[in-house]
């Protein structure tokens, strides 16, 4: 059962950790003069962020009516389902009509040019911004919830499932900053090359994943019922 609920909440964390607005960032923390405190302030602020709302939701998915042993469905549990999927493609059907134009320049946060600046408490202030208020993220940290709460695992078996969702949702930020550190001189030309393709295509790379995982969650609507 632990191994049923880990494949599905794994595909889930693509959508966080193929986010192109964090991983810029996180390169241009480890691009700045104070790369060493910066980049774990961010990871750390990213963590937190992705942690409490995903764990939060699994408690409350906890309170919602539970299958019958004989495998009956729930109506609640298929309701949330297509909410979430709702909210996820309309997320994404904004992104796409919000989308720079051909030959335009993606417009980029403010705060990315102050980067340099920052401090370890700023940084980790960063990461707690993009990750946890982020209304995608916090979907698909609620969609994962409705996953691991509902599917009746013991407390042991539903803390190693949201741990492995939370590990794998935040790798894509804590490579970057485990791999600086042992290799940051030979880095920094593939840090730069990615941070201004992301920065190109944020737009568009979001819009596919939340298109993906609506379509994800619109499924496992339909599979409740």
């Amino acid at each position: 059962m632990l191994n049923t609920i880990i494949g599905e909440v794994l595909p889930l964390t693509i959508a966080i950790a193929i986010s192109p607005l964090s991983i810029v960032a996180v390169v241009l923390m480890l691009l700045s003069p104070r790369a060493k405190q910066t980049g774990p302030g961010f990871f750390l602020g990213w963590l937190l962020g992705i942690a409490v709302p995903v764990t939060v939701s699994v408690l409350i998915a906890g309170l919602l009516p539970e299958q019958a042993a004989t495998g009956g469905k729930s109506v609640a549990q298929a309701i949330t389902h297509f909410v979430l999927a709702a909210l996820m493609l309309l997320l994404a059907l904004k992104g796409w009509r919000g989308r720079p134009k051909p030959g335009e320049d993606a417009p980029l946060p403010k705060w990315m040019s102050a980067i340099d600046s920052f401090t370890f408490g700023r940084a980790l202030g960063l990461g707690l911004l993009l990750s946890g208020p982020r209304p995608k993220n916090l979907l698909i940290a609620a969609s994962a919830g409705v996953i691991i709460g509902s599917a009746g695992l013991s407390a042991g078996q539903a803390t190693i499932a949201t741990a492995v969702f939370i590990g794998c949702a935040v790798s894509t930020v804590l490579i970057p900053v485990g791999a600086y550190f042992l290799a940051a001189d030979r880095l920094r030309p593939a840090l730069e090359s990615l941070h201004r393709w992301l920065a190109r295509e944020n737009a568009i790379i979001t819009t596919v994943l939340l298109t993906v995982m609506g379509a994800l969650m619109l499924g496992k609507g339909i599979a409740a019922l």
